[in-house]
């Protein structure tokens, strides 16, 4: 943690407390107030000297002074000069991962991390603590906010009903070379190794309403006949799809479509957080394409 000012060393570690010592001049996002939740925090100086502020009000403690932090208190920690301070947390909780987590994180120079970061800490840590200001419910919010708009992945679930028998329905969906012939015009060209079966890769083009082609290759990981359909894809787009058919009593098939993906064209990466949207719209419009091309395909 020398970017943010200070070196951590682990002496004791259980459920029931964990103890470090904190040495150096804490700076940057280490300086700044913040709450435990659940736990206790006992300051002890052995060299230097500390200003503690816990709920507005400042103590200095000096080699020798010790000074607990109650549960739900806002407090921080100060240095007038580089020491060493034994801190202990009670119950110890998760406080190791998240020592960790700061010896890991990239700050700037003047010991701040991203937002990004800074959202993803207090994703995994709010339970524990978290800053003093603004409110809990309001870092909440923020931090969902700033992680919906930094993440490329999508999460599409697609259902419909096909006038057509499973068997018929699981053919055309589980080889991909009959893209073209009634997936139109999202598919344009698929070229496969062979029949469907698992382990076998195809390579797809393809492209939506949007004013960009896609090119990725595919790999089946999973064919129970006829009931289930997987396979692994990477190239532009890199993810996951599942598709699943079950049986209607008139005769028909259900289709549920679960595609996990995530943006991995430079392009999107860089357009994702704009036009997320749009994306959403332009899978909305492939997959409207499909309920038109499947059923005529696969009756015929």
């Amino acid at each position: 943690m020398t970017r943010l000012g200070v070196v951590v060393e682990i002496r004791e570690h259980t459920d029931e407390l964990i103890e470090f010592d904190v040495i150096g001049r804490p700076r940057g996002f280490l300086a700044q107030a913040h709450v435990h939740a659940r736990q206790t925090e006992r300051h002890e100086v052995i060299e230097g000297s500390m200003r503690l502020t816990i709920d507005g009000e400042e103590h200095v403690l000096r080699p020798g002074d010790a000074m607990t932090v109650p549960v739900g208190a806002a407090h921080s920690q100060r240095g007038d000069e580089p020491g060493r301070v034994r801190v202990q947390l009670r119950p110890a909780g998760d406080t190791e991962a998240f020592l960790r987590r700061l010896a890991e994180m990239d700050v700037n120079r003047f010991g701040w991390p991203s937002p990004l970061t800074v959202a993803e800490i207090s994703r995994d840590f709010a339970d524990s603590g978290h800053a003093a200001k603004p409110s809990p419910r309001v870092q909440r919010a923020l931090s969902k906010t700033i992680l919906a708009l930094a993440s490329r992945e999508y999460d599409f679930v697609d259902e419909w009903d096909v006038a057509a028998p499973r068997e018929a329905v699981y053919r055309a969906i589980s080889d991909g070379r009959t893209y073209p012939q009634w997936w139109k015009p999202v598919y344009i060209a698929v070229d496969a190794d062979g029949e469907p079966e698992v382990g076998k890769e195809s390579r797809q083009h393809f492209k939506g309403r949007l004013p960009y082609h896609l090119h990725t290759q595919s790999t089946i990981t999973r064919l129970e006949v006829p009931e289930v359909i997987e396979a692994d894809v990477d190239g532009d787009l890199r993810g996951h799809g599942k598709w699943t058919l079950t049986d209607l009593e008139d005769g028909g098939t259900h289709v549920r479509f679960d595609w996990q993906v995530f943006a991995d064209k430079p392009l999107l990466r860089v357009l994702t957080p704009l036009l997320r949207p749009a994306f959403r719209w332009n899978h909305a419009w492939a997959i409207a394409r499909a309920r038109e091309g499947l059923e005529p395909f696969a009756r015929a």
